[in-house]
């Protein structure tokens, strides 16, 4: 029997999380070239940050289904400085196509975080200052972040996920990946049991 593959990668911007794609896009398949592994979850093209792909479908599945409420964190730049109220309905969730967000973990960060240049600049306006928050979602509807700081109305410019579970990007660097250790595997299935 072949041994369960599990990875965190670092994906950058502009890469489709899949491994093909008919348009020629960049894809998964441009830096990792480990045979039947795959995404745990998704994070859009214009989006950054940590992937966890795996060849084992349960886990796969503890990661993805919103019952275990696998926290995933995320660091997001947004237009203008939220005041309390947005980022109090942030916290308390937000209404997206007739569904509420479940509630979430909103804070401002003080400073803005240390991150690798994106290949394509932030859109700049010269009057229009930006924030910093991190939030804390233990669903994943579809691009379920910018809908909500849009929805109170900061639109986000970058956003990178920096936390699944237990898993942190910490030191990876973008396009890098390495394996899951024994630890963090077993502490996916006892994050989802503790917060269930």
């Amino acid at each position: 029997m072949k041994p369960i593959q599990v990875i965190a990668f670092n994906k950058p911007y502009g890469v489709l999380p899949c491994f093909t794609d008919p348009d020629g896009r960049p894809t998964l398949a441009g830096y990792i070239a480990l045979p039947g592994v795959y995404a745990a979850g998704r994070l859009d093209q214009d989006s950054e940050g940590l992937m966890i792909l795996t060849s084992d479908g349960s886990l796969s599945h503890r990661i993805t289904d919103p019952k275990h409420k696998l926290p995933k964190v995320y660091w997001v730049q947004i237009e203008r400085m939220p005041d309390q109220r947005a980022l109090a309905r942030l916290a308390e969730g937000v209404l997206l196509s007739g569904i509420r967000t479940r509630q979430a973990d909103v804070r401002l960060l003080t400073e803005e975080p240390t991150l690798p240049e994106r290949p394509v600049p932030i859109r700049f306006r010269k009057n229009v200052p930006t924030a910093w928050l991190e939030i804390t979602i233990h669903e994943g509807m579809n691009r379920q972040v910018r809908r909500m700081t849009a929805a109170v109305g900061h639109p986000t410019l970058r956003l990178v996920r920096v936390a699944i579970g237990p898993v942190r990007l910490d030191d990876l660097k973008p396009g890098e990946w390495r394996d899951l250790t024994e630890n963090e595997i077993r502490a996916i299935g006892r994050d989802g049991n503790r917060q269930a």
